[in-house]
Protein backbone atom coordinates (compact mmCIF):
# COMPACT_ATOMS: atom_id res chain seq x y z
CA UNK A 1 0.00 0.00 0.00
CA UNK A 2 1.33 3.38 -0.82
CA UNK A 3 2.40 5.82 1.75
CA UNK A 4 0.49 8.72 0.42
CA UNK A 5 -2.99 9.78 0.61
CA UNK A 6 -3.76 11.02 -2.58
CA UNK A 7 -1.96 8.42 -4.83
CA UNK A 8 -5.03 6.22 -3.85
CA UNK A 9 -8.41 5.48 -5.51
CA UNK A 10 -11.31 5.90 -3.85
CA UNK A 11 -12.25 2.46 -3.56
CA UNK A 12 -8.65 1.57 -1.99
CA UNK A 13 -9.17 4.45 0.54
CA UNK A 14 -12.66 2.85 1.05
CA UNK A 15 -11.07 -0.69 1.91
CA UNK A 16 -8.60 0.75 4.00
CA UNK A 17 -10.51 2.64 6.24
CA UNK A 18 -13.08 -0.27 6.48
CA UNK A 19 -10.56 -2.44 7.35
CA UNK A 20 -8.76 -0.61 10.59
CA UNK A 21 -10.21 1.51 12.98
CA UNK A 22 -7.34 3.51 13.14
CA UNK A 23 -6.24 5.10 10.25
CA UNK A 24 -3.97 8.12 10.81
CA UNK A 25 -3.84 11.34 8.22
CA UNK A 26 -0.31 12.90 8.82
CA UNK A 27 -0.24 16.99 7.04
CA UNK A 28 3.27 17.98 6.76
CA UNK A 29 2.83 22.21 7.07
CA UNK A 30 5.56 24.17 5.50
CA UNK A 31 6.09 27.65 4.07
CA UNK A 32 7.33 28.83 1.00
CA UNK A 33 10.37 30.99 2.49
CA UNK A 34 14.15 31.76 1.01
CA UNK A 35 16.35 29.53 2.90
CA UNK A 36 19.43 30.97 1.61
CA UNK A 37 21.35 30.69 -1.06
CA UNK A 38 21.66 27.01 -1.41
CA UNK A 39 17.89 25.71 -0.29
CA UNK A 40 14.65 25.57 -1.81
CA UNK A 41 11.87 27.51 -1.13
CA UNK A 42 9.60 24.97 0.20
CA UNK A 43 12.18 23.81 2.80
CA UNK A 44 10.29 23.44 5.81
CA UNK A 45 7.41 21.79 3.35
CA UNK A 46 10.36 19.13 2.24
CA UNK A 47 11.03 18.60 5.92
CA UNK A 48 7.69 17.68 7.25
CA UNK A 49 6.85 15.34 4.38
CA UNK A 50 10.30 13.49 4.81
CA UNK A 51 9.51 13.23 8.29
CA UNK A 52 5.81 12.11 7.91
CA UNK A 53 6.99 9.33 5.69
CA UNK A 54 9.27 8.05 7.94
CA UNK A 55 6.89 8.42 10.81
CA UNK A 56 4.19 6.06 8.97
CA UNK A 57 6.58 3.26 8.87
CA UNK A 58 7.46 3.99 12.70
CA UNK A 59 3.40 3.73 13.36
CA UNK A 60 3.23 0.68 11.32
CA UNK A 61 4.92 -0.99 13.71
CA UNK A 62 2.96 0.12 16.57
CA UNK A 63 -0.26 -1.27 14.98
CA UNK A 64 -1.74 2.21 13.27
CA UNK A 65 -1.85 3.02 9.68
CA UNK A 66 -1.00 6.13 8.51
CA UNK A 67 -0.96 7.81 5.35
CA UNK A 68 0.70 11.33 4.11
CA UNK A 69 -1.77 13.57 3.19
CA UNK A 70 -1.16 16.69 0.66
CA UNK A 71 0.88 19.23 2.32
CA UNK A 72 0.03 22.59 2.99
CA UNK A 73 2.84 24.37 1.96
CA UNK A 74 2.23 28.44 2.90
CA UNK A 75 2.60 29.70 6.34
CA UNK A 76 2.95 32.78 8.30
CA UNK A 77 6.69 33.85 6.89
CA UNK A 78 6.97 37.40 8.44
CA UNK A 79 10.42 36.85 9.82
CA UNK A 80 11.70 36.66 5.87
CA UNK A 81 10.41 40.01 4.64
CA UNK A 82 12.26 41.86 2.24
CA UNK A 83 13.92 38.66 0.68
CA UNK A 84 12.83 37.22 -2.72
CA UNK A 85 10.74 33.92 -2.31
CA UNK A 86 8.82 35.14 1.39
CA UNK A 87 5.00 34.23 0.49
CA UNK A 88 2.96 34.84 3.63
CA UNK A 89 -0.56 34.31 4.71
CA UNK A 90 -2.40 35.74 7.84
CA UNK A 91 -2.69 33.87 11.06
CA UNK A 92 -6.20 33.70 10.49
CA UNK A 93 -6.06 32.24 6.65
CA UNK A 94 -3.61 29.66 7.97
CA UNK A 95 -5.67 28.83 11.21
CA UNK A 96 -8.84 28.20 9.58
CA UNK A 97 -7.23 26.68 6.70
CA UNK A 98 -5.80 24.21 9.24
CA UNK A 99 -9.24 23.61 10.62
CA UNK A 100 -11.24 23.24 7.89
CA UNK A 101 -8.61 20.23 5.78
CA UNK A 102 -8.73 18.36 9.49
CA UNK A 103 -12.37 18.51 10.13
CA UNK A 104 -12.93 17.03 5.87
CA UNK A 105 -9.99 14.60 6.77
CA UNK A 106 -12.30 13.34 9.88
CA UNK A 107 -15.33 13.52 8.20
CA UNK A 108 -13.44 11.51 5.45
CA UNK A 109 -13.14 8.36 8.26
CA UNK A 110 -9.60 9.17 9.64
CA UNK A 111 -9.54 8.14 13.10
CA UNK A 112 -6.97 11.20 13.62
CA UNK A 113 -5.37 14.10 11.96
CA UNK A 114 -1.82 14.92 13.08
CA UNK A 115 -0.33 18.33 11.37
CA UNK A 116 3.49 18.36 11.18
CA UNK A 117 5.20 21.42 11.33
CA UNK A 118 9.03 22.45 10.67
CA UNK A 119 8.39 25.87 9.46
CA UNK A 120 9.49 27.25 13.08
CA UNK A 121 8.14 31.12 12.98
CA UNK A 122 6.34 31.44 16.42
CA UNK A 123 3.07 32.79 15.04
CA UNK A 124 2.91 30.38 12.69
CA UNK A 125 3.17 27.69 14.89
CA UNK A 126 0.42 29.24 17.20
CA UNK A 127 -2.08 29.25 13.91
CA UNK A 128 -1.58 26.11 13.17
CA UNK A 129 -1.79 25.23 17.17
CA UNK A 130 -5.10 27.09 17.04
CA UNK A 131 -6.82 25.73 13.69
CA UNK A 132 -6.24 21.90 15.11
CA UNK A 133 -7.33 23.05 18.79
CA UNK A 134 -10.81 23.46 17.41
CA UNK A 135 -11.03 19.87 16.33
CA UNK A 136 -12.65 17.31 18.40
CA UNK A 137 -10.54 15.96 21.61
CA UNK A 138 -7.80 13.24 20.85
CA UNK A 139 -8.46 13.42 17.01
CA UNK A 140 -6.12 16.03 15.95
CA UNK A 141 -2.27 16.85 17.45
CA UNK A 142 0.72 18.58 16.01
CA UNK A 143 3.83 17.88 15.68
CA UNK A 144 6.78 20.46 15.96
CA UNK A 145 10.10 20.40 17.63
CA UNK A 146 9.22 23.97 18.58
CA UNK A 147 8.49 21.94 21.76
CA UNK A 148 10.97 21.94 24.32
CA UNK A 149 10.17 17.79 24.58
CA UNK A 150 11.50 17.12 21.36
CA UNK A 151 14.02 20.21 20.74
CA UNK A 152 16.04 18.72 23.34
CA UNK A 153 16.77 15.92 21.41
CA UNK A 154 17.93 17.40 18.08
CA UNK A 155 21.31 18.48 16.94
CA UNK A 156 23.60 20.82 19.32
CA UNK A 157 23.26 23.31 16.31
CA UNK A 158 19.09 23.14 16.35
CA UNK A 159 19.29 23.92 20.14
CA UNK A 160 21.27 27.00 19.54
CA UNK A 161 18.44 28.51 17.59
CA UNK A 162 21.50 29.37 14.30
CA UNK A 163 19.37 26.36 12.47
CA UNK A 164 17.95 28.65 9.55
CA UNK A 165 19.06 26.65 6.24
CA UNK A 166 22.47 25.64 8.23
CA UNK A 167 23.95 22.14 9.21
CA UNK A 168 20.63 21.30 10.47
CA UNK A 169 17.90 22.33 7.71
CA UNK A 170 20.67 21.85 4.68
CA UNK A 171 21.61 18.00 6.09
CA UNK A 172 17.62 17.54 6.86
CA UNK A 173 16.87 18.57 2.91
CA UNK A 174 19.79 16.46 1.75
CA UNK A 175 18.51 13.45 3.47
CA UNK A 176 14.58 14.06 1.75
CA UNK A 177 15.33 15.35 -1.41
CA UNK A 178 18.80 15.73 -2.15
CA UNK A 179 18.80 17.11 -5.73
CA UNK A 180 17.04 20.17 -4.43
CA UNK A 181 20.04 20.85 -2.61
CA UNK A 182 22.60 23.37 -4.80
CA UNK A 183 25.33 21.78 -2.94
CA UNK A 184 28.51 23.56 -4.60
CA UNK A 185 26.91 26.73 -3.35
CA UNK A 186 26.48 25.56 0.15
CA UNK A 187 29.87 24.27 0.20
CA UNK A 188 31.33 27.67 -0.05
CA UNK A 189 28.70 29.34 2.30
CA UNK A 190 30.90 30.28 5.55
CA UNK A 191 29.14 30.02 8.99
CA UNK A 192 26.91 33.14 10.16
CA UNK A 193 26.82 32.57 14.01
CA UNK A 194 23.04 34.12 14.63
CA UNK A 195 20.83 32.29 16.97
CA UNK A 196 17.25 32.92 15.59
CA UNK A 197 15.81 32.29 19.11
CA UNK A 198 17.87 34.95 20.66
CA UNK A 199 17.11 37.03 18.40
CA UNK A 200 13.50 36.66 18.72
CA UNK A 201 13.76 37.06 22.51
CA UNK A 202 15.30 40.31 21.87
CA UNK A 203 12.47 41.84 19.71
CA UNK A 204 14.29 41.41 16.15
CA UNK A 205 11.46 40.91 13.44
CA UNK A 206 13.13 40.07 10.91
CA UNK A 207 16.13 37.58 9.34
CA UNK A 208 17.72 41.39 8.18
CA UNK A 209 17.32 42.71 11.54
CA UNK A 210 19.34 39.90 13.41
CA UNK A 211 21.83 40.37 10.79
CA UNK A 212 21.20 37.14 8.59
CA UNK A 213 21.75 39.13 5.44
CA UNK A 214 21.76 35.97 3.24
CA UNK A 215 18.70 34.42 4.70
CA UNK A 216 20.47 31.96 6.74
CA UNK A 217 21.70 31.26 9.72
CA UNK A 218 24.21 28.03 11.02
CA UNK A 219 26.83 26.08 8.92
CA UNK A 220 25.93 24.93 6.01
CA UNK A 221 28.87 23.65 4.48
CA UNK A 222 28.79 21.08 7.39
CA UNK A 223 25.31 19.34 6.38
CA UNK A 224 25.35 15.66 5.38
CA UNK A 225 22.59 13.45 4.49
CA UNK A 226 23.69 10.82 7.18
CA UNK A 227 23.09 13.48 9.66
CA UNK A 228 19.60 14.43 7.99
CA UNK A 229 18.26 10.68 8.28
CA UNK A 230 19.23 10.68 11.71
CA UNK A 231 17.38 13.85 12.13
CA UNK A 232 14.49 13.02 10.07
CA UNK A 233 14.04 9.52 12.01
CA UNK A 234 14.18 11.44 15.53
CA UNK A 235 11.53 14.35 13.84
CA UNK A 236 9.46 10.79 13.01
CA UNK A 237 9.89 9.87 16.58
CA UNK A 238 8.20 12.95 17.62
CA UNK A 239 5.04 12.25 15.20
CA UNK A 240 4.39 9.23 16.51
CA UNK A 241 4.25 10.01 19.99
CA UNK A 242 2.39 12.91 19.18
CA UNK A 243 -0.46 10.33 17.47
CA UNK A 244 -0.16 7.61 19.64
CA UNK A 245 -0.49 10.19 22.86
CA UNK A 246 -3.48 11.55 21.35
CA UNK A 247 -4.97 8.18 20.58
CA UNK A 248 -4.91 7.28 24.05
CA UNK A 249 -6.36 10.33 25.33
CA UNK A 250 -8.94 9.87 22.88
CA UNK A 251 -9.68 6.51 23.41
CA UNK A 252 -8.47 5.18 26.77
CA UNK A 253 -8.62 1.93 25.91
CA UNK A 254 -6.92 1.81 22.64
CA UNK A 255 -3.30 1.48 24.13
Amino acid sequence: MTTYLADLTKDELANLLAGSMHVVALVPVGSVEPHGPHLPLATDTIISRGACERAVLQLAQRDVVALVAPAIPYGVTRFASGFAGAVTVSEEALSSWIHAVGQALLDAGFRHVSFVNNHLEPEHDLAVRHGAERLPDGRASVACPLKRRWARTLSDEFKSGACHAGRYETSLVLAADADLVRRDVAHDLPEVPISLSDGIRDGKATFQAMGMSDAYAGAPAQGTPEEGREQLDLLAEMIATEVLEALERGEPSWA
